[in-house]
């Protein structure tokens, strides 16, 4: 590495529900310059989309400097799809008109915009390590005893109703 330059952080995540409605947690594996973090989080009532997209979003905000280089690998095709895609372009040009989840999606923007952002798709519980790390941190955390509310979630019902 040049003096100077930080090294690429490799972000893993992966999100879950038990119902889908249900009872849902992230996991995340940031690996930067041979360090290692690990992070997850459950919450009593989500789905999983919210779930992919925080572990994304929570990932991003654990880095301490700006305009990193970060490699997001997910296997969630509507994350990874909605920046790759330009999915997500054209739902804030609309004002993201019907859409759900708009509570992280404009979080997640926040954070992105600090940083020089890949995203990269893998196949969930095909044997890719990190992955499956993830996944195992996301389902321990809506096992977990002290599940989070998922407050957009909530609000995001109330408003359909």
């Amino acid at each position: 590495m040049e003096e100077g330059r930080r090294p690429v952080i490799y972000l893993f995540t992966d999100g879950a529900a038990s119902g889908n409605p249900g009872p849902g947690g992230y996991g995340v594996v940031l690996l930067c310059g041979g360090l290692r973090k690990e992070l997850s989080e459950g919450f009593a009532l989500t789905t999983n989309n919210r779930m992919e997209l925080l572990a994304v979003i929570v990932g991003l905000e654990q880095i301490k400097w700006e305009n990193a280089t970060v490699e997001v690998w997910s296997d969630s095709s509507y994350v990874v799809k909605a920046i790759t895609e330009g999915w997500l372009d054209e739902w804030q040009r609309k004002g993201f008109a019907k859409k759900k989840n708009v509570d992280l999606w404009l979080r997640f923007l926040q954070v992105y915009r600090r940083h020089k952002v890949n995203f990269h798709w893998l196949k969930g519980h095909a044997g890719h390590p990190e992955n499956e790390r993830c996944d195992a941190l996301a389902v321990a955390a809506y096992h977990g005893t002290s599940l989070k509310e998922d407050t957009g979630y909530t609000e995001q019902q109330n408003t359909l109703i």
